[in-house]
């Protein structure tokens, strides 16, 4: 790559070959004038106000790509279904979100890129919920101009571990919900489970979801799941009974519904007594009391893996430990916290 410099002042009729950034502190970044633009007159005064004293226009080699060719072709790369590609816009190409649905990311295989010298890649975490028209990741190289050869290398670990990002769009799955509690069955308490539950399926697009109430039985609670699965509920949750104490029966009775326990307990606050199961292909999910009073707990960061059609097993709870534990802010701001990450 051959640079030549002009003074700003000498580059009128100059065609630029990169964009000029221009920062206002806390207000703004971005580009003052792009790739291609040609410079007049009037455009003098505010490169200079932006520090641009010279021009430089570059001259590449055959075996060279531009930073914004580059960063499309890396995007290109990487991206799997789910996304619309934005940009160049400084060398820069985003992926964003083209539906609602899980982020999938190939952490082994970002991390091969970004061992790649003058390659960079970035994205929200795996697992992240997203939606439509979210940018999830963004990627560029950081000279102007980059060897071909490195691209056709990260080409390369894109291809072997592709896609390196992916998003699985939710099903809209038929629903099912067991509120337990003699307190709650008898009519003594208000259920403050229900609408939280109703919340989160309509958050995520499902239909409102069947609701049935039971005692502290585990006969009568394996009952409720046998009527559910017969109905063809294809997720049911269970809350309330999911402790210690000697009346928390909901994890026996879902035993007795002939359920395949896949874990009790998650190393996740608030959700420790979280229970997963399965009939079969449908997931049967105890919540525990914190899923009453806090916004988010462990159920928020398994029911879109479920809703996108993803077998939890028991490492996969395992794993939660790392990033399970939830900062309680006065204002959630979940997903856009470490929570789960």
């Amino acid at each position: 790559m051959k640079i030549s410099y002009a003074r700003t002042k000498n580059s009128v009729g100059k065609v630029l070959s990169h964009d000029v950034t221009r920062i206002v502190k806390g207000k703004h970044k971005g580009p003052a004038f792009k790739k291609g633009h040609v410079i007049r007159e009037q455009d003098v005064p505010q490169l200079l106000d932006i520090g641009k004293e010279h021009i430089c226009f570059l001259d590449l080699d055959e075996d060279e790509l531009h930073e914004d060719v580059a960063g499309q072709a890396l995007a290109s790369a990487a991206a799997g279904e789910g996304f619309k590609l934005k940009g160049p816009t400084e060398g820069r190409v985003d992926l964003v979100a083209a539906c609602d649905g899980l982020l999938k990311v190939d952490v082994l295989g970002l991390q091969k890129i970004n061992e790649l010298n003058n390659v960079v890649m970035a994205s929200l975490h795996t697992n992240s919920p997203v939606k439509s028209g979210d940018t999830v990741a963004g990627t560029r190289v950081i000279p102007l101009a980059v060897k071909r050869q490195t691209i056709d290398n990260a080409e390369a670990i894109c291809q072997k571990y592709y896609p390196l990002f992916t998003i699985y769009p939710y099903y809209s799955c038929k629903m099912g919900v067991v509120i337990t509690g003699r307190e709650v069955y008898d009519g003594r308490i208000e259920d403050a489970f229900a609408p939280a539950l109703k919340e989160k399926a309509e958050m995520y697009g499902l239909a409102e979801p069947e609701v049935h109430y039971a005692p502290d039985d585990a006969e009568f609670i394996a009952s409720k799941i046998k009527l559910l699965l017969e109905e063809n509920h294809e997720l049911i949750v269970l809350t309330g009974g999911m402790s210690v104490d000697p009346d928390d029966v909901t994890p026996k009775g879902i035993m007795l519904s002939g359920a395949n326990i896949e874990k009790y307990g998650a190393p996740v606050l608030p959700g420790a007594m979280f229970l997963l199961a399965y009939h079969g292909a449908v997931p049967v999910v105890g919540v525990p009391a914190c899923g009453m009073f806090f916004r988010t707990t462990v159920f928020d960061l398994i029911f879109p893996r479920l809703l996108a059609g993803e077998k939890i097993n028991a490492a996969d709870l395992a794993s939660l430990g790392h990033g399970g534990f939830c900062r309680r802010c006065e204002t959630c701001t979940y997903p856009a916290c470490s929570f789960g990450k």
